[in-house]
């Protein structure tokens, strides 16, 4: 499996990206620590693990501790070593994702909505940027959006925390 890792830090001022390098890991703690070498003192660090055009797990330290995880479907713990490493002990899975039917006679813009991909199991905690800017409800919308790729999800996500530009910068080099 292939896969991409970007470290997304706040300082005092500013968000700052680096790609991290989570070959050789042995476990959650190791990736936690390679966090937070990046930018020992920032406020915020988040990791987003984008893994094969189908997966997305992102982690958030605050001020270096208090590790909160959330990934876009538990099926890649079962998938990778990579995987199992970052949600092998998330227990906690979150309800599925329904496609609610609407009556056409309410609902004329039916057309205008993302397609829901229903497969799709995410585990952890849908509200580790909620105070960032984006609730866990469009998280997981976001999530479910069929065709959505992990690198748009976390180019969609970068843009609604704030980290847009950053992330943008970090692709393009």
């Amino acid at each position: 499996m292939s896969h991409f890792a970007a470290a997304v830090t706040r300082g005092s001022k500013s968000w700052a990206a680096a790609e991290l390098d989570l070959s050789g890991v042995a476990d959650v703690e190791e990736i936690t620590e390679r966090l937070r070498d990046i930018d020992p003192d920032a406020t915020v660090s988040l990791l987003f693990v984008e893994s094969d055009d189908a997966y997305l797990v992102i982690l958030r330290l605050d001020d270096g501790e208090d590790l909160r995880i959330f990934g876009s479907d538990s099926v890649f713990a079962a998938e990778s070593r990579l995987g199992a490493i970052l949600l092998g002990d998330i227990e906690e899975q979150l309800p599925e994702i329904v496609d609610e039917e609407v009556d056409d006679a309410t609902d004329d813009d039916e057309d205008d909505r993302p397609s829901i991909e229903p497969d799709i199991e995410p585990v952890g905690d849908p509200e580790l940027l909620a105070d960032l800017g984006l609730p866990g409800g469009r998280l997981l919308e976001l999530c479910a959006q069929e065709g959505m790729l992990p690198a748009d999800l976390t180019a969609e996500i970068c843009q609604a925390i704030g980290a847009g530009d950053e992330i943008e910068e970090l692709r393009e080099v």
